[in-house]
Order: C-alpha cells, then structure tokens, then sequence
C-alpha cells in the first residue's frame, strides 16, 4: 500500500480519545503516539501469535511485542490454559498461595545463580528493591549505574539523571553516580572518587554489544574488592539470552538481579533474585534492622505466577530461546541484505543479539535521524510492519520474516531516494518521531 493512502481514522480517534484522559496517551512512554509518524500511531484491537490488529482493521506483523514482554507470542496457548486453571481457583488471599512456593521452586531452579526470590508486578519496584537492600548491605549512600543503558526504573534514583528529571529533588539526583560500559579502568577509577560510599553497582549484562571478555567477571572483582552489591538488571536479557538470563550464559553471580519482561509473557510479572544474605535483609529471619524490601497487595498474584512457570516450561521444553536466536539471524541477514541493494546499507543498520534486534536510521553523514526513522516507519506501517524494533517473538514464521524483508526492501528504495534528495521531508507526512526522553514535549 503507498503511503500516501494509508490512513488511521479510528486510530486517529482512539489516540484522541485517550490523550482526553490519560497523560501522554499511553500507560508507557515507549507507546506514545509521538514514538509514531503523525497520525500513524495504531491503536490495537487484539493480537494472536506474532500478528496484532488495530481498531482501523489492519493486521501487522509484530516486532518488539509489549515491549519486549511478549516473547512467545500473544495468548500463547500453554500460558493462557494455565492463566485460565488458576482464575477460577481464586486470584488473591489474605495469606500465601501455594502457588508461591511453586513458582519461586521454579524461578530459582531456572536461575541456579539465586538463592531467594520474591515476585512483584513490574521492574521499576524490583530495580529499587534491589538498590535499597544494597543501601541498606552496605550502609552507603550512592548508586552507581551504567551509563549506556537506557532505562532501570521510573524511581527518583534513576529518573533523575534523564532529561525529564522535573520534580526530582537535586538531593536525590546527586546519589546517583554513572560508569560506562566495558570500561573497568573507568569503573574503578569512579569507586575510588568515592571511596565507602557506592552502595551498588547496576547495569544491564548486555545489551546492543556483547560484554568485552573479562568485563563482567571484572565487575564482580571491582564490587568485592570495594565492598559494592553488584546487580544484573536482566529486564531484556532475561530468558532472550538463555533460560538462566545473561548471567547464565555469561557465566558470573551477581548479588542481586531483577527480571521481567519476558517472564510473564505479557502477564504483569517481575522478580527480585539474589544471594540469601542479602535477600534476608527483607526477611523475618534477621537479627539486623529491618528493610522494607518488597510489599505489593498484587505481587503475587496467582494466575501471573501460573503465567510465568507456563512460560519457562515453555522455554526450556520448547528451546525457545534457541529459536528466538533462529528468527532474529534470518531477519538479520534479510533486512541487511535488502539495504545492501538498495544502497543504503551504511544507513539502515541492524545492531544487537538476534533475540534482540534494534535498528539504526542514519542520515547522510552517517548520524543517527529521526527525521529518517520516521520515513522508515512510515514504510512499514503501509506494509504491514509494527516495528519499532526488530526484536522477534517465537510465533514468528517463515512467511512473516520473508514478508518483512520485502517491506524493508520497499521501505530502503525510498530511504535512497530521501538520501540522493539530501532531504527527507517530502516522505514525512507529518512531524518526525521523538525521542523518549526530552525536557519538553
């Protein structure tokens, strides 16, 4: 379908409708209808496998789904069955399900580098749970996190240092200190700035590049020998990397680690992971003053606890995570093959792990573009393409990898054209896309 007449009326609506009534018109940044060309932001109507609908009608192949969350594509029947054998047993109690038990059996058999684990509903309270027990370890002040990792948590901590920092108190911003990635020298040289005062260091195992040989294991020398918690946010490394997460494949222990995401398969759940010792410190069985680590009326919810055991089964009987590997390498060389010949291959560049593909739009000089990403969108969306990413689910098929290079294909012809113009504005058709994080709107 030409851009030109492809057209979103009751998406257009809908998205009106909901900036009417909830701030920023998403329950997520990273949905926003401004992370979209104008009034080109789908609004959907229900999703199956790797396809999703919108209420205009529209079916697209899905990439990235729920933000990562949906890795094994929606309502998969294995997690939706055991969703469904949970909601008519009852969904919370006034004490512990047995559930509970079941699902931290087989969250820690999972992840063999964790003693204890504790369940919440999203990563932003697991990331701080996580950065308070290390406070609270350490007795020390300061976080210390990866400066090269977009995102840890919607807290004060974290949020203070992105450009939308508005009611954050600087007192708050000044605990938090940033490192970069692969570089120990650097890290080290920040431990010793503060010396007994960095509570943790945190940071994503992995994300576009793999860890330098000896980086993480590097790491895990640094915080012993300067007294700091190490902590492994696997929100997208978790499972996408191995059934163990990036620790298991990686081969180092961290003190603590949080997962979500993928966990729960769309389902709204996340984990808290780490060593007994610490994990305690938030316990009934310590002799030391208490932290208040994690208390959520839903944390434990069981049919999102039942979701989640379904999706590791899921993982480790199916080798899903193989798979996921699979997908991504085909659409890989595919997209890349298809800027190739269209002679943008300097220009539309696919980067990460194939279970965790993004893409790059670069403009002339090479520079990343938003005004060329929004072109690209564009093409995509006509073709029947959500991809905000290239991140793959399972229920992905052959015919939906060969479909999507063909978009892409169509999609690089008038990426080349934009180019040889020096000017991509006539294939806009609106205001480019925004980054998540400004000051202002």
């Amino acid at each position: 379908m030409d851009t030109e007449d492809f057209a979103l009326p009751r998406s257009r609506a809908a998205n009106e409708r909901l900036h009417a009534l909830v701030p920023g018109g998403a329950h997520t940044y990273a949905k926003g209808d401004d992370q979209y060309p104008e009034h080109l932001a789908p609004v959907i109507s229900h999703g199956n496998g790797a396809h999703v609908w919108d209420v205009d009608g529209n079916r697209y192949i899905e990439y990235g789904s729920g933000l990562r969350s949906v890795s094994l594509g929606h309502a998969h029947p294995r997690v939706t069955e055991a969703v469904r054998r949970e909601l008519d047993r009852g969904g919370n109690f006034v004490r512990p399900s047995v559930v509970e038990v079941e699902a931290a059996e087989r969250f820690l058999a999972t992840v063999p580098t964790a003693e204890m684990v504790k369940f919440a509903k999203n990563g932003s309270d697991a990331t701080t749970a996580a950065v308070r027990l290390a406070r609270a370890a350490t007795g020390r002040s300061r976080v210390a996190l990866c400066a090269d990792h977009p995102f840890f948590s919607t807290d004060d901590w974290f949020i203070g240092t992105t450009p939308m920092s508005a009611g954050i108190p600087a007192a708050t911003h000044d605990l938090t200190v940033t490192f970069p990635y692969g570089d120990l020298a650097a890290t080290e040289e920040l431990l010793a700035r503060y010396p007994d005062d960095i509570a943790c260091l945190i940071l994503e195992p992995a994300t576009h590049t793999e860890p330098p040989p000896g980086y993480l294991a590097g790491l895990r020398e640094l915080a012993d020998r300067h007294g700091c918690v190490l902590v492994l946010d696997e929100m997208i490394t978790g499972f996408r990397w191995s059934e163990a997460g990036a620790q298991g494949l990686y081969g180092v222990v961290p003190d603590l680690s949080t997962f979500g995401k993928a966990l729960g398969n769309g389902f709204a759940v996340s984990a808290l992971a780490g060593r007994r010792e610490l994990m305690e410190l938030g316990g009934l069985r310590t002799s030391g003053e208490r932290v208040f680590l994690l208390s959520t009326t839903h944390g434990a919810e069981t049919h999102s606890l039942a979701a989640a055991m379904a999706v590791q089964s899921t993982y480790v009987e199916e080798g899903v995570t193989a798979r996921l590997h699979a997908l991504g390498e085909r659409l890989a060389a595919g997209v890349r093959d298809a800027a190739t010949a269209m002679g943008v291959g300097d220009h539309v560049v696919v980067r990460g792990r194939a279970s965790n593909l993004v893409f790059a739009t670069l403009d002339e000089h090479g520079q990343p573009s938003q005004e060329y990403r929004t072109l690209f969108l564009r093409r995509l969306l006509a073709g029947g393409v959500l991809a905000p990413s290239f991140v793959v689910s399972a229920a992905l098929d052959d015919s939906d990898i060969e479909h999507t290079v063909d978009v892409v294909a169509e999609a690089c012809a008038v990426y080349r054209k934009a180019l040889d113009a020096g000017d991509p504005t006539p294939w806009l058709g609106g205001r480019p896309v925004k980054p998540v994080f400004r000051r202002r709107v």
